[in-house]
């Protein structure tokens, strides 16, 4: 009796949801999801009628031009060629191909520098000509304009939507963040950061200057600190140095608002200034403090929230929390998000839980064993 009385509240509390989604709608917003393990590299008879089911309506998608995974690990002769024999499209072309099969739209975030556009720096490090770079998004536009013909006859599918590099403003992605100009510290990776951005944008926009272009991409938190062993950006900081460096013509400023602690909500105000939170951070508890920026920098610029999450307990048991929690708080994100008339998307991030709890990330709408969460359900209502 008390397991039926769990699964009548559990039902309850999701028609609930349902019901608040559907008033606070808006008619711009779009819901994704963004998991490269499941969509890029999992089994696509599985994964993509699965997102049908759930109503997805985008997917978001690493295109990587270097690292390990890369399209171009050789330097292409012809780079601004989608057909130059050193590109490898196999993967992206399946996946958006199949996307489109199920009625879902492909986001492409271009990312990873190979080593021969920089020295062998790493992938998280700028290229030396921001024009390879430009040239290789060109090709990728092309081959993904709806027009270009692969030898068979056949298009490769069609990409509307691009996003210049993933958290700038974060060392893991993208280095250095800050530079010792004489004895002074200075902010690089902004600079560095504006070019690329500025590349995306004119490579994309050369081949349809309808396509949407999305920069910034930016982490939630970052410390101002430089000289530490990870320094990094906070947004509203990185936001106004690309600006100053030269960053424009791209649709849209993307940022990921994420929670910092279990006991936040998404409309919970951040502890700006403690627990060593900048005031220039932007979680969704002050998302205003990022819309407020943009228009003062950029005008009436659309936002994209590309990546969004709570992570569940079990199994992570220190920023997890219920699943209930998951579910609920993933319908305060939506109407939140949704009543912001600047605010184009929301990319949840993971359909499932990663296997490694420590370095992985649980905030999948399935357990690492493939297991419901109250989330999807909740997920699907979106709308």
């Amino acid at each position: 009796m008390r397991r039926l009385a769990a699964i009548a509240a559990t039902a309850a509390f999701v028609a609930a949801l349902v019901g608040a989604s559907t008033a606070t709608a808006s008619k711009f917003i779009q819901k994704g999801i963004y998991d490269d393990a499941q969509i890029l590299y999992g089994n696509p008879d599985k994964v993509f009628p699965t997102l049908q089911q759930m109503g997805t309506q985008l997917i978001r998608v690493n295109l990587w031009w270097g690292g390990p995974n890369g399209v171009a690990l050789r330097k292409p002769a012809n780079p601004a060629n989608p057909a130059d024999p050193a590109y490898n499209w196999a993967t992206y072309d399946r996946t958006v191909r199949d996307a489109a099969a199920f009625k879902i739209a492909t986001i492409f975030t271009v990312i990873g520098t190979p080593d021969w556009a920089n020295g062998s720096a790493g992938w998280n490090v700028a290229p030396t000509k921001v024009s390879d770079m430009q040239a290789f998004v060109t090709a990728a536009a092309r081959r993904y304009s709806g027009t270009y013909r692969l030898p068979d006859g056949t298009s490769p599918g069609v990409v509307r939507k691009w996003i210049a590099w993933n958290e700038p403003n974060n060392p893991v992605f993208l280095k250095p963040q800050f530079v010792l100009s004489g004895a002074k510290w200075v902010m690089q990776s902004p600079k560095d950061y504006a070019k690329m951005c500025n590349a995306v944008v004119k490579a994309v926009k050369s081949v349809n200057v309808a396509n949407k272009v999305a920069c910034g991409v930016t982490a939630p938190r970052g410390n101002n600190q430089p000289g530490t062993v990870r320094s990094s950006i906070s947004p509203l900081a990185f936001l106004r140095a690309m600006k100053l460096a030269g960053a424009n013509g791209f649709d849209a400023y993307a940022h990921h608002p994420y929670y910092g602690y279990p006991t936040e909500t998404p409309n919970t105000k951040p502890p700006l200034g403690k627990h060593g939170l900048p005031p220039t951070a932007v979680t969704l508890g002050n998302f205003e403090m990022l819309t407020t920026e943009l228009q003062r920098l950029y005008g009436n610029m659309r936002i994209w929230v590309t990546e969004y999450g709570y992570q569940t307990n079990p199994p992570d048991r220190i920023f997890g929390v219920s699943q209930l929690k998951q579910a609920q708080y993933m319908q305060q994100a939506w109407n939140k998000l949704a009543a912001n008339p600047k605010v184009d998307m929301m990319i949840w991030f993971l359909l499932r839980d990663e296997a490694r709890v420590r370095a992985g990330w649980q905030s999948g709408l399935y357990t690492a064993s493939g297991g419901r969460k109250i989330a999807r359900e909740t997920f699907e209502q979106l709308h």
